[in-house]
């Protein structure tokens, strides 16, 4: 490609080659949307001799610069089409969650007085010191002080939801896993009970911080955790981040600080083999999402706390597809990732037989959400994008539910049926399920 030519006019506090350098990332910038290469030089040419022009001294020209770039990368077109990257940023800011919906749904928040410390806001009742409640069988059992099981007895569960099925006499709810009753024996021995744990210790955390130089936004990324059980409580185990072109941007294992008892394959997708040799820490995976992440990123993820507490990372800027698309039947009852994809992408996900793939719900919520907001555009006029955003706001915000990876019965999306008790269970896989708010 020709290199574009300065103008002739010259100052001597502003370099040359300063001046050709930006003169060349305005061009690459410009050709990204321009009809033709000279179109695209004569853009850039134009916008630096503006920038030159204006200028009395280096420093200011360098700021316009910067500038100027910033507001050209902002016009490069996106993968969605009709947005620009920045216009999906600003689009997007309509979907975010309030400090009061995210303190309702149990997302971590930066404790006042102890620095690396999060503080929860869902009240709930103060652990037992000695015991601990089974989340797959419901057993309550003996822990030591730090919380590992000390109960040598096994964990016999259903690792099913729990469905209605209709029947001559009405309706009979019995476990998907095995269609036994709600009474009978599980179906499946685990060789320990296991806990959540992630909201027992809240010390650890690291938090996003305002940077100054980003260019056109401060970036759009899903995000999605795997985790396994270990002697202390599900701990993260794999993390995936996509961007919106659906590139994955940052994919690792990662090696738990204490022991795991069970990999929790059919959900994690993560077995022994996988952790072989890993070396990353859940701190390493913090100083990476630190240096890609400011407080103005969006991040999108499906029960997004539930990821966040994993990751023990504190971030306010965020788009949670639980809460943009609620249960019809409210409260407590969410919808599956998986459920709201096949309604609304038409496509099935979650359907390997080695459990779940972090890469492959990180992309289906970053297109749940663009599939949202194209649709909301459709009823405001095609100028103003931002616009249809802002109706998601007046949508029913629904508390998230919490995490998937705990095995306890769920209830799935049922046909309407005779008025019946709801039964409430405690936090499970990612279905359609009844929940409860948790510390």
């Amino acid at each position: 490609m020709k290199k574009p030519i300065l103008t002739k006019e010259f100052k001597d506090m502003i370099p040359v080659a300063l001046r050709q350098h930006y003169l060349g990332l305005f061009t690459q910038e410009c050709l990204k949307f321009s009809s033709s290469h000279l179109e695209a030089i004569e853009k850039a040419q134009s916008e630096e001799k503006v920038i030159y022009d204006q200028s009395p001294s280096k420093n200011k020209y360098l700021n316009d610069a910067l500038h100027t770039l910033k507001k050209l990368r902002g016009l490069v077109p996106s993968a969605i089409p009709g947005f620009s990257k920045a216009t999906l940023y600003s689009c997007l800011k309509g979907y975010l969650l309030t400090e009061e919906q995210r303190k309702a749904h149990g997302f971590p928040f930066a404790h006042p007085g102890r620095p690396g410390s999060a503080v929860l806001f869902t009240g709930e009742q103060p652990l037992s010191p000695t015991h601990r409640a089974c989340c797959r069988c419901g057993t309550k059992y003996l822990v030591s002080f730090s919380g590992r099981c000390l109960c040598s007895e096994p964990c016999v569960y259903h690792w099913g939801r729990v469905v209605s099925i209709p029947v001559e006499e009405g309706w009979q709810v019995r476990y998907s896993c095995c269609s036994a009753p709600m009474e009978a024996t599980g179906c499946k021995v685990a060789k320990q009970h296991v806990q959540d744990g992630r909201k027992d210790n809240l010390h650890g955390f690291a938090k996003t911080f305002p940077k100054t130089d980003w260019e056109a936004h401060a970036g759009i990324f899903a995000l999605d955790c795997e985790m396994s059980y270990t002697t202390h409580g599900l701990e993260l185990t794999r993390v995936t981040v996509v961007d919106t072109d659906l590139n994955v941007v940052y994919d690792t294992f990662v090696k738990p600080d204490h022991e795991i008892v069970d990999y929790n394959t059919m959900f994690s997708g993560v077995t022994e083999a996988d952790l072989v040799g890993t070396k990353v820490r859940l701190c390493d995976v913090q100083a990476v999402l630190l240096s890609m992440f400011s407080t103005e990123t969006i991040l999108i993820g499906h029960s997004l706390e539930s990821d966040l507490l994993a990751l023990k990372f504190i971030h306010d800027t965020v788009v949670d597809t639980s809460v943009l698309f609620p249960h019809q039947r409210g409260l407590p009852y969410k919808r599956s990732l998986r459920s709201l994809i096949s309604q609304y992408l038409s496509r099935m996900i979650q359907t390997q037989s080695g459990g779940h793939s972090s890469i492959e719900d990180a992309r289906a919520c970053m297109q749940l959400v663009i599939w949202k907001m194209q649709e909301d555009a459709k009823t405001s006029s095609p100028s103003l994008p931002q616009a249809a955003c802002q109706k998601s706001n007046s949508l029913p915000k629904q508390p998230v539910c919490p995490s998937r990876y705990t095995q306890m019965p769920k209830m799935l999306e049922m046909p309407e049926m005779p008025e019946m008790e709801d039964i409430v269970y405690p936090e499970g896989s990612d279905s359609d399920q009844p929940s409860q708010l948790e510390t």
